[in-house]
């Protein structure tokens, strides 16, 4: 019986194989609705809930999908929990869903749902194949909140804005203003400051993963830099 290293998917899902940063896929989405932190919690939250159901129903159907149909299968069982979400998101959360937009139908087109699906889901059982499309979500949503949140700070000097009104009263308690007095910086929010600041956060990963294993970067010019800890 195979063993499985949760705390070692756990790590891995949120920020060695991120799906984002280490993967770079699903970047559309990324860019687009990451002018927020509120935006990128909202779509990586219903990102997330669908990865969780769509690796658990495809895991628990795996012996039945012959190898001919199982990538249709995948798509449709994706795109229904999609149009679920959807109904659901425009019933209850009106607002959230009247941001994001088109945003919330494409989460069917996420290459990283559908990969999980086909690398991990359909040869797994139930619980570690859906430990692996939480935390594959997650780690969506981290860099959704992550990437969001530092437009935001530095385009307009508040961070959650007007979570209450997208996600619920629920969530006043983490609209925060941290640059009170500041006026902010509209080229970080454009989406032209989405890949500038995207850049920046792949190359500060870059850097502190270097910088914890205490090797050194090669950047393509060749020369090397060194993040030693010693």
């Amino acid at each position: 019986m195979q063993k499985y290293n949760y705390k070692e998917m756990i790590k891995d899902n949120l920020w060695g194989n991120n799906v984002v940063f280490a993967q770079m896929l699903a970047l559309c989405p990324l860019l687009a609705v990451t002018s927020g932190a509120t935006n990128g919690l909202g779509l990586g939250l219903i990102t997330t809930a669908v990865m969780f159901f769509s690796s658990l129903l495809i895991s628990l159907f795996r012996p039945l999908l012959t190898p001919q149909v199982r990538i249709p299968v995948f798509i449709l069982l994706i795109a229904t929990l999609v149009t679920i979400a959807d109904l659901a998101m425009n019933a209850w959360l009106h607002e959230l869903h009247k941001v994001l937009g088109l945003f919330i139908p494409l989460i069917v087109t996420n290459c990283a749902i559908l990969g999980r699906a086909e690398s991990f889901a359909s040869k797994n059982p139930c619980l570690p194949a859906v430990v692996d499309g939480v935390m594959t979500g997650a780690g969506f949503t981290l860099a959704l909140v992550l990437l969001g949140g530092v437009r935001e700070i530095v385009g307009s000097g508040t961070l959650f804005a007007n979570a209450s009104l997208l996600l619920g009263d629920a969530f006043s308690i983490i609209e925060l203003t941290p640059l009170p007095e500041y006026r902010g910086m509209l080229l970080v929010i454009l989406p032209s400051g989405g890949f500038i600041m995207l850049g920046l956060l792949l190359s500060g990963k870059r850097l502190l993963d270097a910088y914890t294993s205490g090797r050194k970067v090669q950047p393509k010019d060749g020369n090397e830099f060194s993040c030693n800890v010693d």
